[in-house]
């Protein structure tokens, strides 16, 4: 039939071209399509049709395009003399679902071409491929809780083949599911195009059962043969409260010390059905009746045991025991699901309940009593009060009495007799009795005293009972001093400078009083002496005033006397020196005459050591001069000179002390001289003498140290010489103390060498021998440093005081070295 349509086609085509003769034309026919059936076993190659052309010449078949020359390549072939095609292998309708061709004829003579045809050949689909799943497994996981109803997993599928045909469509089925249970029946509903649902319906149970596994198969719905595969689905069921917890016992001591907090006094036990380890099993706890917070409970997370620890101290003799109650709940809230009954329909019948806010299970939560026991243990003594005030004026004589200690025991069944003791008291203000608690000044106090704050000093005392172990109690006596008016105002500086002007200047003064007021500022100013037309104070009252020079004060260093007075009266005369200048050339009055203060001293050093750089040269004159003479040693006979008592560094010594040392001067001596014990103007001649004379016995110092030097360098060893060095040293100390009268001055004199050469010679303290060391050759000067500087004063001295005191050193040598008396 189709060979005899191609015939009428190419009869009809040939004879139009007969009539258009003159105008060749050629055309593009698109002739019915082909169909080849996908995946044909073969034999191959097999004929699929034949294309035909009448011509009275011969023509040559070509054929082009996809499964020729273009992929799939190499399907079809064609005879190009008779125009069959034929198919060479097979086809895939999922890789290419049409094969379009283009057919030509071509003239042999003239190798043109004559006809051009279209050719389409369809790939027919058959039923090869079977459902595929998308993953081909699938892992879910559900709450426990979760209401029927729900979807609790979908799965997707794709199927291959054509979806306009039987092939390519499918349906769903649960092939099983394992473990069977009574609680729960599983379904599937489609959700989407290839995509499925799982439903359930009843109550989901953990204990029952914590995983599903379900086998779902999709079916195809092919005319020859039906393609089906399946799925697997592990459903996971995530346990949750449905089992309420249980408080089933208890375990520990349920006991603790009074004033004993962070310990653990019970353990309590509880029973959950729920999966341990789940938020579901995992217990909190709640304690009630508890209002003063003594305790708190948390959860043993490996055991689920609810711990109770001591958070707060507490006093036995307030309360022996507590009694409190604890209540139980998991992390989750509670859940319940009962199935009542089984329609015939998508769902069953069943009752929950969910916790929730506002709604609870009735009856829940059961409360579980537990007592606490309070052991009793010794407790401190207390003050009463613990801070103590006390208000006393400065001054108080010592051993005024502040006030008494008292302090109780709060125990009931300990000894309560205790003691006081004094803490912390820096400067030591205070004693305390330690049986009575009354307490003392040991010293006058001062309001001044830097260790106040706010005119109060803090003392802290403590209280000890007897009990085993003591116990200490702790409290504070804030001692609050009152002001006396006991300083003197004082100017803050009395120095001052200001300039030299044509005009009246002025600069500020200012006094402190460490009082307090009233007895303190504003102070009264008054300036003392001459100084009318020339300086004065305005406002005279105040804390800070003016001092204003006039005009006619010259430049140069002025020195006022000025009186200040407190507010109550109390007053007190300073010196202010003022430094005038002209401060177009020193800006700094002050700074000038501080420069020029500086420059006196200098010039003053400089006397002073061109004195005794004179008086040295002097000396050594005479120590030359009588250097071949042999000193005659005085006995013990010759009157002796007394040294008054200085602290010093004692060192040992070997020097022998003598018998006795005879004093020669009689008491008709002192008798001869009666006018050193007579008075004048209430003041004592003696004290006259000693005002007189203090500077010749400063003078005489440095002529007696070099004598005794001279006597102790010749033939000494080092031990002689250090012990009698020391004597020197004491000698010379001593002399810069001025003496009482003359014929006192040499009693003491003598006195005070034994006492000093006893106290050399003590037993144990003699040092070893040592060789003679030269420590100067004669004619040279001498510098030690263990001998202190050796300074003259500028005052005048009386020359008769150095008459006759060689031999006093001649007596010390004698003493220190015995054969010089040969």
């Amino acid at each position: 039939m189709r060979k005899l349509t191609l015939a009428l086609f190419f009869a009809v085509y040939i004879c139009s071209v007969a009539v258009h003769s003159r105008i060749r034309q050629k055309r593009t026919w698109i002739i019915d399509s082909f169909n080849i059936e996908e995946e044909n076993p073969g034999p191959f190659p097999y004929l699929l049709g034949t294309i035909e052309l009448d011509r009275k010449y011969l023509v040559n078949f070509r054929l082009h395009g996809s499964g020729v020359d273009k992929e799939p390549k190499e399907v079809l072939k064609i005879n190009q003399r008779n125009g069959q095609i034929w198919v060479h292998k097979k086809v895939d309708y999922e890789t290419l679902q049409l094969l379009q061709l283009t057919f030509e004829a071509t003239n042999v003579s003239n190798n043109q071409v004559d006809t051009r045809l279209g050719v389409e050949v369809r790939i027919l689909d058959i039923n090869d491929h079977a459902p595929v799943f998308s993953p081909p497994h699938y892992q879910a996981t559900v709450d426990e809780s979760t209401a029927q109803g729900q979807v609790v997993a979908t799965m997707n599928v794709t199927d291959k083949d054509d979806s306009q045909t039987p092939n390519g469509t499918f349906s769903f089925n649960i092939i099983s599911v394992t473990p069977k249970t009574d609680n729960v029946e599983f379904f599937l509903e489609p959700t989407g195009a290839s995509i499925t649902g799982i439903f359930f319906r009843g109550c989901l149970d953990y204990e029952k059962a914590n995983t599903y596994t379900i086998v779902v198969e999709a079916k195809d719905h092919g005319d020859k043969v039906q393609l089906s595969s399946t799925s697997t689905v592990t459903m996971n069921i995530t346990d949750k409260n449905n089992h309420l917890p249980e408080i089933t016992g208890q375990t520990g001591p349920g006991r603790v010390k009074e004033r004993e907090s962070g310990v653990e006094v019970l353990r309590v036990q509880v029973a959950d059905k729920d999966s341990p380890g789940s938020q579901a099993w995992k217990a909190k706890y709640t304690i009630h009746g508890d209002k003063e917070k003594y305790f708190q409970i948390e959860t043993d997370p490996k055991t689920n045991e609810g711990v109770i620890t001591v958070l707060k101290a507490m006093d036995y003799e307030e309360q022996t025991s507590r009694n409190v109650s604890l209540s139980v709940a998991n992390e989750v809230p509670y859940f319940s699901c009962e199935i009542t009954g089984r329609p015939a329909k998508r769902l069953w019948d069943v009752k929950t309940f969910n916790e929730g806010p506002g709604k609870s299970l009735p009856g829940f939560p059961k409360l579980y009593p537990v007592t606490i026991a309070v052991e009793d243990v010794n407790d401190p003594p207390e003050f009463v009060p613990p801070v103590r005030k006390v208000g006393i004026m400065e001054n108080t004589k010592l051993g005024t009495h502040l006030c008494t200690l008292e302090a109780k025991d709060p125990d009931k069944t300990f000894a309560s007799k205790f003691h006081f003791t004094k803490g912390e008291d820096v400067d030591n203000w205070i004693t305390v009795d330690p049986e009575t608690g009354e307490v003392f000044t040991a010293k006058v106090l001062d309001r001044e005293s830097p260790l106040l704050k706010n005119s109060s000093y803090s003392v802290i005392l403590y209280v000890v009972d007897n009990g085993e172990p003591p116990m200490t109690g702790t409290g504070t006596l804030i001692i609050q001093v009152g002001d006396l008016n006991d300083n003197l105002p004082i100017l803050e500086v009395n120095t001052l400078g200001m300039c030299l002007l044509d005009k009246a200047t002025m600069t500020n003064i200012t006094a402190v009083d460490l009082d307090l007021p009233p007895y303190s500022s504003p102070f009264t100013y008054e300036l003392l002496g001459d100084v009318k037309g020339k300086w004065n104070i305005d406002p005279t009252r105040g804390t800070t005033v003016h001092l204003v020079k006039e005009k006619t004060v010259y430049s140069g260093v002025h020195e006022l006397q000025i009186k200040v007075s407190d507010n109550q009266g109390l007053s007190l005369t300073q010196n202010l020196s003022v430094t005038v200048c002209d401060c177009t050339s020193t800006p700094n009055c002050h700074l000038r005459r501080s420069s020029g203060a500086q420059v006196g001293s200098t010039a003053v050093s400089i006397m002073i050591f061109t004195f005794l750089l004179l008086l040295a040269i002097i000396l050594m004159a005479f120590l030359i001069s009588c250097k071949h003479e042999k000193k005659m040693i005085m006995t013990d006979d010759e009157p002796g000179w007394h040294l008054l008592e200085s602290n010093i560094e004692t060192l040992g010594t070997d020097c022998k002390v003598p018998a006795k040392i005879t004093q020669v001067e009689s008491i008709q001596t002192l008798k001869a001289k009666p006018n050193l014990i007579s008075t004048h103007d209430g003041i004592s001649k003696q004290e006259v003498i000693q005002q007189n004379h203090q500077q010749d016995y400063y003078d005489s110092t440095f002529q007696k140290e070099q004598l005794l030097k001279r006597s102790l360098q010749r033939n000494s060893t080092r031990r002689s010489y250090r012990s009698c060095h020391s004597s020197m040293d004491q000698v010379k100390r001593n002399y810069s103390i001025y003496s009482v009268d003359e014929f006192q001055l040499r009693q003491n004199l003598l006195t005070q060498i034994d006492q000093n050469l006893f106290q050399l010679q003590a037993p144990g303290e003699e040092l070893g021998d040592y060789e003679p060391h030269c420590y100067a050759y004669e004619g040279e000067s001498m510098i030690d440093p263990q001998l202190d500087a050796i300074s003259l004063p500028e005052n005048d001295f009386n020359p008769n005081v150095l008459t006759n005191l060689e031999w006093q050193f001649n007596k010390l040598a004698s003493i220190c070295r015995p054969d010089l008396k040969s």
